[in-house]
């Protein structure tokens, strides 16, 4: 009687594939859901099919590094005549450049600005020629306050404050240096500050000027330069 009663239970082996059959079914299953604050009475949602570690992979990013900087001369840089690169600590100082005359409020960056971005990147030679004579980051950013004033405490600078017409001839100075040298390898910080102190009347000549920076001074960056490469 007993054998007989247990002849007419279902196996374990089969109950248990039955329930993990359906699991799935229902795991897989488009549901659909009232969500009526999104505007809509249904939301179906599907589940996806990838395993848990392959939706884990990501994209690989892709990364661009800027060689150039901005020219008033566009054409050059579709001539046939080869045009330099600007080096790394360049492009970075730039950009600490821009980042400085926001900091500041200004809506420009001036040749004040590309100044102190040489001195805030840190590591190049012009930076530390400078450094060794006495014109430091926060002498310039005083002198910068005392000849332009302070920005208007409401005013917010543009994400890239655009150059002034004398930062600009200074980058275009340094470019055309560059082509006159003949010597291949990168635009250099050095040949931004030759460019800047090559704006006599603009605010980061007049700043230099101020702290002890002069001709001889110049002269003596340009041949360090050359020597070096840097």
């Amino acid at each position: 009687m007993a054998a007989h009663t247990l002849s007419k239970l279902p196996t374990t082996s089969s109950t248990s594939a039955s329930l993990f059959s359906n699991s799935n079914t229902r795991r897989r299953r488009p549901q659909s859901l009232p969500l009526p604050w999104l505007g809509t009475n249904n939301v179906s949602l599907r589940y996806s099919n990838l395993r848990p570690h392959e939706q884990s992979k990501h994209r690989p990013i892709a990364a661009s590094v800027l060689s150039s900087l901005p020219t008033a001369n566009p054409e050059r840089l579709s001539s046939a005549e080869k045009v330099p690169k600007w080096s790394r600590k360049a492009i970075k100082s730039f950009a600490m450049g821009e980042l400085e005359a926001r900091k500041l409020k200004y809506p420009t960056t001036g040749t004040e600005a590309l100044l102190m971005g040489i001195l805030i990147e840190g590591t190049s030679l012009a930076s530390k020629f400078l450094r060794a004579n006495g014109i430091t980051l926060f002498k310039v950013r005083d002198e910068t306050i005392k000849l332009l004033g302070k920005a208007d405490m409401y005013f917010f600078s543009p994400e890239h404050p655009p150059l002034t017409e004398a930062a600009q001839r200074a980058l275009d100075w340094a470019v055309d240096q560059k082509l006159k040298a003949g010597d291949g390898g990168e635009i250099l910080t050095s040949h931004l500050l030759l460019g800047i102190w090559s704006e006599a009347g603009s605010p980061g000549h007049k700043i230099m000027a101020t702290l002890g920076f002069n001709d001889e001074k110049a002269k003596e960056l340009e041949s360090l330069s050359s020597e070096s490469g840097m």
